[in-house]
């Protein structure tokens, strides 16, 4: 454990500046591995690990494919969220970036189907599984780094750094992916996809460069020296704290839901024989309402400083009801200038929620219990709204069209709406003290 007690003022604002940019830089890195396995399944893996199954059929399988990683997340929060909340933050999120960075590599030297059979589809599940356990218990890790060590009149902000790292993320794996369509153009198939998960392993290191240079949180460091650590976390939070931990998960129907419609489903659907829009032409749509979200979502992490979680949580939520019929109203058009801007407007209302998500969801813990829990209530979200979301949303268009999509995102917003009511914003409260928890 390092002892962070006797820095100066000018060490600590410097660690608090290695821990914004560990959190950035490190989530970044997790999520463009991430990102990329969704943008392939939107667009080579049917063909390369399905290739005896009808364009419909091989959709489907690539996206349960996808799903499969969500259900692991639970599984990553829970394994590391108990070492995080008994060991520290730093150390479990070394783990987590060369967990992902490898698996992501042999994802890009895995065979097709064509090449091994049957074994090319369970290998790929076997690595998007690990996939999903490093990105499970990366998140929580991430946000409390940064938030702990950062000023706590301004823990939206800090926390809202790590959620900045997602749609960095987003724009490398989109960016490569881009790029590398239009330059190995028909070879993009055969083994253009394979170069954006090879290249994790470089920024891997690069990850492991900035986070080795932070030290353990001061609020984690306390809470070891005055024994306020559980044998059993992941236990211990769910015995007395499970209503924040559900209501932590359903608050993000809201925002996890739309965000995988918004960036994973929407370039199989404006890519379909419908809308006929190229490839590139998605990949780069995704990326400009990624970087749209880079201002957006800090600038609402801190404006939840201001005037609290909740109330900014809340109208992004009651957006997302108002924009799901328009936003695929306005991609019918088939208009490329239309469908752009409507993909970078609709990541503000995504923003409004994720920028305050990371400290209303880690607020709502102790210290000694906040990696597990925060983990935990974040993470089974992803089971039954992010993951499913792209494969519910191709069922949804095949079965009865466009509107009944818009009808599942109103319900969505409708359940996150809801469970942000009933959790209590404690936006304004001394999280390091253990009593704000017990009352």
């Amino acid at each position: 454990m390092s002892d962070t007690s006797g820095l100066t003022a000018e060490e600590h604002r410097s660690q608090i500046r290695k821990a914004a940019t560990a959190s950035v830089v490190g989530t970044a890195i997790e999520w463009y591995d991430f990102f990329l396995y969704g943008t392939a399944a939107a667009t080579v893996f049917a063909q390369v690990f399905f290739p005896k199954s009808s364009p419909y059929a091989g959709t489907l399988s690539a996206f349960a494919t996808y799903a499969v990683g969500f259900a692991a997340r639970p599984i990553g929060a829970a394994i590391f969220g108990h070492w995080g909340d008994r060991i520290g933050r730093k150390a479990t999120l070394i783990v987590t970036l060369v967990m992902m960075g490898v698996s992501s590599a042999l994802i890009g030297l895995l065979p097709g189907t064509a090449a091994i059979g049957v074994w090319a589809p369970i290998l790929l599940v076997a690595l998007r599984i690990l996939q999903g356990i490093a990105v499970g218990g990366e998140w929580s890790g991430s946000v409390l780094l940064s938030m702990e060590w950062g000023d706590q009149r301004r823990r939206g902000l800090m926390a809202s750094w790590a959620q900045v790292g997602v749609p960095i993320g987003l724009i490398l794996g989109t960016g490569m992916m881009s790029l590398l369509a239009a330059a190995a153009g028909d070879s993009f198939t055969d083994w253009g996809w394979r170069i954006p998960f090879l290249a994790s392993l470089v920024l891997v290191g690069v990850g492991l460069w900035v986070r080795l240079r932070v030290l353990e949180t001061p609020m984690f460091a306390r809470a070891l020296e005055t024994r306020q650590i559980a044998k059993l976390p992941v236990v211990a939070v769910l015995k007395k704290h499970p209503k924040e931990v559900v209501l932590s998960a359903l608050l993000r129907f809201s925002e996890q839901m739309p965000f995988y419609l918004y960036t994973t489903f929407v370039i199989t659907y404006i890519t379909a024989e419908d809308i006929g829009m190229s490839r590139t032409f998605a990949f780069l749509a995704v990326s400009c309402a990624a970087a749209v979200e880079l201002f957006a979502i800090p600038y609402f992490g801190h404006l939840s400083d201001r005037v609290g979680r909740r109330r900014i949580y809340l109208i992004g939520a009651a957006l997302l009801a108002v924009v799901a019929f328009p936003y695929y109203m306005l991609l019918n058009t088939g208009i490329a200038i239309v469908i752009l801007l409507t993909i970078m407007v609709t990541q503000v209302q995504h923003s409004m929620e994720y920028g305050p998500q990371a400290s209303l969801i880690a607020e709502s813990f102790p210290t000694g219990l906040r990696y597990g829990g925060a983990g935990l209530g974040y993470q089974l979200a992803s089971v039954v709204a992010g993951g499913p979301a792209p494969l519910i949303a191709v069922w949804l268009l095949h079965s009865f069209g466009w509107q009944a999509i818009s009808i599942f995102m109103i319900i969505g917003a409708a359940i996150g709406f809801l469970a942000t009511l009933a959790l209590p914003d404690r936006s304004k409260i001394d999280i390091s003290d253990e009593a704000a928890y017990t009352t």
